[in-house]
């Protein structure tokens, strides 16, 4: 894939995310593994087909760690924007509105505008800060914004998996009292 422009691959890849997110979790789904392992694998997916390298010069692993970071933040703002509870069917089910969705289409759009600002916009500043930093080149930003997606999801399942069990240990408690 090293003939896509990094515009291109940031698109296709906050693109497939975005759309499996929003497919899986928007409005009134139940909590299943299925649905918490399908986002995983595509974020996996993506990282073997864009991950070309893992840069370790100068800062380029602080670059990367701070993508997870972000990642992992939104991941858990995301995660506040989609409740749980129990339906009466006895299914644990999530209501994906607005708000979450919001989350997920402003990181998406933000990692495709850096990429088209990255070859448009501020291409020389970019350079200046990537020397001035110690940033060996662009598979750096694009494995940061890799594994902020991939955190993001990550982060998502994880507060899914801790939701399903919280709606379960407080049935348990009313069962018992």
């Amino acid at each position: 894939m090293s003939h896509l422009s990094q515009f291109v691959t940031a698109l296709i890849a906050s693109g497939t995310i975005l759309i499996i997110i929003l497919a899986t979790d928007i409005g009134r789904k139940r909590i299943t593994t299925a649905r918490m392992v399908r986002s995983v694998i595509a974020v996996a997916v993506i990282i073997a087909i864009f991950v070309r390298s893992f840069p370790t010069q100068g800062n380029d692993v602080s670059l990367q760690l701070v993508g997870i970071g972000v990642g992992v933040i939104a991941g858990l703002i995301a995660g506040t924007l989609l409740p749980a509870y129990r339906h009466e069917s006895g299914d644990i089910y999530t209501y994906g509105g607005i708000g979450y969705a919001l989350v997920w289409v402003v990181l998406s759009s933000g990692r495709v505008l850096f990429a088209y600002g990255a070859e448009h916009w501020f291409t020389a500043d970019l350079i200046r800060f990537s020397i001035d930093y110690k940033i060996s080149g662009r598979d750096t930003y694009s494995n940061a914004f890799v594994f902020m997606s991939l955190a993001m999801v990550l982060t998502r399942t994880a507060v899914l998996l801790t939701k399903m069990r919280r709606v379960r240990a407080a049935e348990a408690a009313q069962v018992a009292g």
